[in-house]
């Protein structure tokens, strides 16, 4: 059996951008490395694909001995379709220079039909062009495939015990959508073909076609040419007009025509605030923010996690709930800084927001705003915990009633630095205003980070050093909130 040229997946990527298959066919080494974040979602993708099987359980498994060796998978699959096996876990075909792998393929009363799991909450276009290259292997490999469904996650599974894998999941066809693109399919097949074929790496510039549908992991070279701080980074800028700007060879800062290009107030702002190099600060309503504290005041953080298996009762795939809090308190000004935290205890596989309602509403006391930093975000969670907990509400409810956000004057331009390039995130803001203080020494330096890493450590998955890693997720969170009482002295010198 010849080797094959295309895969799903580098057929999938070919669709997105003809220069991004070329690489990853003949320039491999020139790929971005894998962030963790998005190895965590390859992980979790491979965990759900193993669950959804028990939709059909006792079925015989196709994987090859090593990812290296996929074509095993082929012959397997030949074999244990002609012994009769009526369920098979990664059936795999080729033809035409195309071999694709499925998740499960059944043969009940009907005939054949093909089930590739997904560990979304919907069905995408690219789910369907993903279906599309399967079916067109299957089919012509001689299997009468009577129907082709994508299995996702219902994000309104409430687990209840153990998980009930036929609520987990939803099962929606997507025969009749195959049919609609299938005809371009093998014309696809031979274009890419073709491309792949070339001595030269393909000749398409950068374009919004770089980040849709997927990040490209080739972005670090194709976007060499382009500073780290550009047109690009200008805030809330269409995509589109960036690359009208790019297309009219506008990329740096410096080369913007302000009489030619218009921008709203804010985007106006962190132009010429980089271009002229000054700081914008309005005082006043700076001041009227501050006098509007009242002493103690907290400093608040929470950290969530969220995996598409819900790990604890009452929680539902993806549903974003905390784990961890710090918490800094300013009983008066000028007075010494008091720090509270609290860190959910995996081991005991306990629901983390039950120690986490206890002991915030113990720490938060009864009196003083409590600041945070994008007050929708802990707000929303505080609610969230209230619909769990009912007997808590009017403690919560308090809690609620007395947050502040810390982000207004950041959000609202009253303090704008071009240190901040036009973010108002505090991971922006805090470098701009106390350069000292920075995440890098840390080991775990954001939230997405620390989110992934306690879920493994919920679910049994993490494999480094408990804990040491519980000590650094709680090194985190606690700058953070420290964070947040330097920006605030900060504010105060005005």
């Amino acid at each position: 059996m010849e080797k094959p040229i295309l895969s799903k997946s580098t057929f999938i990527k070919g669709l997105q951008c003809e220069k991004s298959l070329y690489l990853y066919k003949h320039h491999y080494n020139l790929k971005d490395e894998t962030p963790a974040q998005l190895q965590a979602i390859f992980n979790q993708g491979h965990r759900v694909g193993e669950l959804a099987q028990d939709l059909f359980p006792g079925g015989v498994d196709a994987s090859p001995s090593s990812y290296y060796k996929i074509q095993e998978s082929v012959f397997k699959t030949v074999d244990f379709i002609q012994k009769g096996e009526p369920i098979i876990y990664e059936a795999t075909f080729q033809f035409n220079g195309v071999i694709a792998a499925l998740d499960i393929l059944v043969k009940d009363e009907d005939g054949w039909k093909a089930y590739e799991v997904k560990s979304s909450t919907s069905v995408s276009d690219v789910y369907v062009n993903d279906a599309a290259i399967q079916y067109y292997t299957i089919v012509n490999s001689g299997i009468d495939l009577k129907d082709i469904s994508i299995v996702y996650i219902n994000n309104q599974y409430i687990k209840q015990g153990n998980i009930d894998i036929e609520e987990l999941f939803t099962i929606e066809s997507v025969y009749d959508r195959v049919q609609e693109v299938l005809p371009k399919t093998p014309n696809q097949i031979e274009r890419f073909k073709e491309v792949i074929k070339e001595d030269e790496v393909p000749d398409i510039d950068i374009g919004p076609h770089c980040s849709k549908p997927y990040d490209c992991d080739f972005k670090g070279y194709c976007w060499s040419h382009i500073p780290d701080y550009s047109v690009f980074n200008i805030s809330r800028l269409n995509v589109n007009k960036k690359f009208e700007l790019y297309q009219q060879g506008v990329i740096s800062f410096e080369e913007i025509d302000l009489n030619v290009t218009s921008f709203n107030s804010n985007q106006l702002l962190q132009v010429t605030s980089e271009l002229n190099s000054v700081k914008h600060i309005d005082k006043k309503n700076i001041s009227t923010f501050l006098e509007g504290l009242n002493y103690p005041l907290y400093f608040l953080d929470f950290e969530t996690m969220g995996s598409a298996i819900p790990i604890y009762d009452n929680t539902r795939p993806y549903q974003q709930f905390v784990f961890q809090y710090s918490l800094h308190i300013l009983q008066q000004e000028n007075s010494v800084l008091d720090h509270f935290e609290y860190l959910a205890e995996t081991k005991t596989n306990q629901d983390p927001r039950i120690g986490f309602v206890k002991q915030l509403i113990t720490d938060c006391g009864n009196s003083g705003d409590i600041l945070v930093y994008n007050i929708g975000f802990e707000r929303g969670k505080l609610n969230d915990l209230i619909s769990v907990y009912p007997q808590y509400s009017i403690e919560i409810n308090s809690i609620i009633n007395r947050l502040k956000d810390l982000m207004i004057p950041f959000q609202q331009r009253w303090y704008y630095t071009p240190e901040m390039k036009g973010s108002y995130s505090i991971k922006y803001v805090l470098p701009a205003l106390v350069p000292d203080l920075s995440y890098q020494d840390l080991e775990i330096k954001e939230g997405g980070t620390a989110s992934t890493i306690f879920a493994q450590m919920a679910s049994g998955d993490y494999k480094g050093d408990y804990e040491k890693t519980r000590q650094d997720l709680l090194a985190y969170c606690k700058l953070d909130t420290y964070a947040m009482v330097k920006i605030y002295e900060v504010l105060k010198t005005l």
